[in-house]
């Protein structure tokens, strides 16, 4: 039985800290820098989340678009897309492509600023 708080719910502590204790009570440079910390911590809370979907989704797209084998790993992966992208063997004509890097981007975003107005409309397209 595992019974110590996980790594998310002590990234939510020291959050709730930030934000319901000490940002009360700083003003100025240091309240400025007690919102950034909120900040990096809320982003540290996405990221644990969804990294594991994010990256599971990911390699399933490399591995469709370069019709690898999925046993190879995510920067494997990666590093075959760069290579093809260099020698011009995949450009930005090719509509897989385009919404591998769409879907790629749409995921970081998700995790860095889920409050990015134009997030909504790359949803929805």
């Amino acid at each position: 039985m595992h019974d110590q708080p996980s790594v998310s719910e002590l990234v939510q502590a020291v959050k709730n800290f930030v934000d319901e204790t000490a940002m009360t009570h700083l003003k100025g440079r240091a309240g400025f820098h007690a919102r950034v910390a909120s900040n990096v911590l809320g982003t540290v809370l996405r990221d644990l989340e969804d990294r594991a979907a994010n990256e599971a989704e990911e390699k399933r797209r490399l591995t469709d678009l370069l019709q690898a084998d999925p046993g190879e790993s995510l920067d494997s992966l990666n590093r075959a897309l760069q290579a093809k992208i260099r020698a011009g063997e995949l450009t930005i004509q090719s509509q897989d492509l385009v919404n591998h890097l769409k879907m790629t981007a749409i995921a970081q975003i998700k995790v860095d600023q889920p409050t990015y107005s134009g997030l909504a409309n790359a949803l929805k397209e």
